[in-house]
């Protein structure tokens, strides 16, 4: 693809957030917090994968620091923490990434129902 991959960021218009996920505990600490402050000082529109890197998928609790994404594509299903903390997931969208539906059966979701429309819906 004739990419090129730096160690350090650059200025851009769209910056992609997929730093963090899950597995965070506490606030984002060390290059991953610089990086945060980073995306929030630039003034361009952000895009987060899956959720705000610094924001809790559970609880919704918005870490120190966190990103503040202009728009936020979640995937598969949406997670509980998002719907607490609109300022920092802005826009909300959700992704289809090809679970196969006896997945969602075993959870009693009919996923069916929710992409009949289309791989990426808009939900706020």
């Amino acid at each position: 693809m004739d990419v090129s991959i730096g160690s350090e960021p650059v200025e851009a218009d769209l910056v992609l957030d997929a730093l963090m996920g899950y597995s965070l505990h506490g606030d984002p600490r060390g290059r991953a917090a610089e990086l945060i402050r980073w995306a929030n000082d630039r003034g361009a529109s952000v895009c987060s994968l899956d959720l705000p890197s610094g924001l809790d998928a559970t609880t919704g609790r918005v870490g120190d620091p966190c990103v503040r994404a202009s728009a936020t594509l979640t995937l598969a299903l949406p997670k509980a923490g998002l719907a607490t903390a609109p300022d920092v997931v802005g826009e909300l969208y959700l992704a289809d990434i090809s679970i196969p539906p006896a997945v969602y059966a075993r959870i009693d979701v009919p996923i069916e129902a929710i992409f009949a429309p289309g791989p990426v819906l808009r939900l706020v």
